[in-house]
């Protein structure tokens, strides 16, 4: 047998995504194909207080966890992770050495001290305790040095090398290996549990096996086509595949595509991971995948825009996540505080007293045309476009706050000509003579996740000036696919969930609905809208 062995946490770490519930099938499923494939350790889910339920991965104690245990485990252990903030040690029964052998005890750097005394007394029940501390980068070499000096004094089965948030590098893993061990007790198993942030995961695995080979017995953690939150994890597939075809190891590669056909094409219809930018960025600044997960929402962020807030926020904050702090620093990096008094009075001479007519891209514009080009002749309105050009239709301003859009019509020659209405986050980019610049400040508010959605600020910029009516088309309301009259811009869409774009719009509108300045200000749909209901005070049927 070899020095390495394969931990496999799809059911605990994978398990986030699906809010810890696989169903007992697949859960039952996955643990028995993972025996089959000869994997040496099978995490199967946490130990918690609470959270448990029908078909998750969450347990009490193991007594709990033993009804997805098979009698037979072949050559494998089995493990539970248990989060230090989550998880009272009190509650763990002892060992009966029926079911689980080992369990794993995660902490933040700042509860390690208390940590070590919760392994010490899981060893005392009878476990095997594998010490995970979150984040190992962010412990200093001297931090790290006396950490294992208290470890060591547990003499525990394992140790892991956690790169929590992927940012990773060949030569951090050399510096943290050689530190990690010349100084843990030479009976102590050194693990490998990595993020693929930077898409490092399997080559950093290898990497780990390499420079340890001859030196310490090892344990390597993935999962099944590497499921985890934001860029996932080391694909388990891919390790194993390396040992069996360069080191001889004897895992049973069809047993693992089998797991791969049965059941992971079913979970990502459920939900997603794997490489993006965004979670490049995440990885590049040690930022928990929420942050970007919360910035990425946002339809005006730039990637530049999310280093910038990492940045901003700090080492500490990043590490968490809080979303107040993100909005505030959300607002601030896009420049939104500038003096636009003269703008809004030139916007105010031009459209203060007559109709203004809004184009949103839905595709209603498109079904309800005759009836949008009838009300243009009776009214003559001033046609404001919101983030797009109608080629068909005559606009008399193209209103912008989103930097995407922006950067896709820029080379429009229609576009070009138009004159826009650009708020103020859109200030990096090249704006040309024929631009109104209003603050972003001005039109947004915060309480929502899509605080910056453009019709509902071109609303509240529009509530500046006496207008006579309102009028809207292609207000349509979002779905999941096909939202827009123009094919070309349902590339530019974010990743969201429409049910909650339409939900805070509603009420978003609503709120503007109620505190608008101008009253007596008409709002008449043209095409049907989802959102004409959010025109109404409270009360009102």
């Amino acid at each position: 047998m070899g020095h390495v062995e394969l931990l496999d946490c799809t059911l605990r770490d994978g398990a986030y995504l699906l809010n810890k519930k696989f169903g007992n099938t697949t859960i039952a499923g996955i643990i028995e194909g993972l025996i089959s494939a000869k994997i040496d350790i099978i995490e199967i889910g946490f130990l918690q207080n609470e959270g448990f339920g029908q078909g998750m991965t969450v347990y009490r104690n193991t007594r709990d966890a033993s009804k997805f245990i098979p009698a037979d485990k072949g050559k494998s252990q089995i493990a539970v992770l248990a989060d230090y903030s989550r998880y009272d040690i009190a509650f763990l029964d002892e060992n009966d050495g029926k079911n689980i052998d080992i369990i794993r005890e995660c902490f933040f750097k700042h509860e390690r001290f208390n940590a070590i005394k919760a392994c010490r007394k899981i060893k005392e029940k009878g476990y095997k305790v594998f010490v995970q501390p979150v984040d190992i980068l962010g412990y200093s070499d001297l931090e790290l040095i006396e950490f294992i000096d208290l470890i060591n004094e547990v003499e525990p089965y394992g140790v892991s090398i956690v790169d929590t948030f992927g940012s990773m590098y060949q030569e951090d893993l050399h510096r943290v290996f050689e530190i990690m061990n010349h100084n843990l007790n030479t009976s102590c198993k050194l693990g490998f549990h990595s993020h693929n942030n930077l898409q490092l995961s399997n080559a950093l695995s290898q990497e780990f096996i390499r420079i340890s080979t001859g030196k310490r017995r090892t344990v390597i953690d993935g999962t099944i086509s590497g499921m985890g939150r934001g860029a996932g994890n080391t694909p388990i597939e891919l390790v194993a595949q390396y040992l069996v075809s360069q080191l001889g190891y004897d895992y049973d590669m069809d047993v693992l595509l089998d797991l791969i056909d049965t059941y992971m094409d079913n979970i990502r219809a459920k939900c997603s991971w794997g490489y993006s930018t965004s979670y490049f960025v995440a990885g590049c600044y040690g930022a928990h995948v929420n942050n970007i997960d919360y910035l990425a929402n946002k339809n005006s962020i730039r990637h530049k825009d999310m280093r910038l807030i990492l940045n901003k926020i700090g080492a500490d904050a990043r590490k968490r996540y809080n979303y107040d702090l993100l909005e505030k620093t959300y607002l601030e990096i896009l420049n939104a505080d500038i003096d636009d008094s003269q703008t809004i009075d030139r916007i105010r001479q031009e459209i203060s007293d007559r109709r203004v007519l809004i184009l949103i891209p839905g595709k209603t514009l498109d079904t309800e045309r005759e009836k949008i080009s009838n009300y243009i002749e009776a009214q003559n309105p001033v046609v404001i476009t919101v983030n797009f050009i109608d080629d068909r239709l005559k606009s008399d301003y193209v209103y912008m706050n989103n930097v995407k859009r922006y950067r896709y019509w820029s080379s429009n020659k229609n576009f070009l000509k138009a004159k826009k209405i650009l708020t103020s986050n859109i200030l990096g980019e090249d704006i040309p003579d024929n631009a109104e610049i209003v603050s972003f400040t001005r039109l947004v508010k915060c309480g929502w996740d899509y605080l910056d959605n453009s019709a509902v600020m071109l609303f509240r910029l529009l509530d500046e000036f006496n207008i006579l009516e309102i009028a809207v088309a292609g207000f349509d309301g979002y779905e999941t696919n096909g939202n827009y009259a123009n094919d070309d811009l349902e590339v530019l869409q974010t990743s969201v969930s429409a049910v909650k774009v339409n939900q805070e719009v509603e009420e978003m509108l609503h709120d503007y609905y109620k505190n608008r300045k101008n009253r007596m200000t008409n709002i008449l749909f043209i095409t049907p809208s989802r959102f004409e209901k959010s025109f109404q005070m409270d009360g009102e049927e």
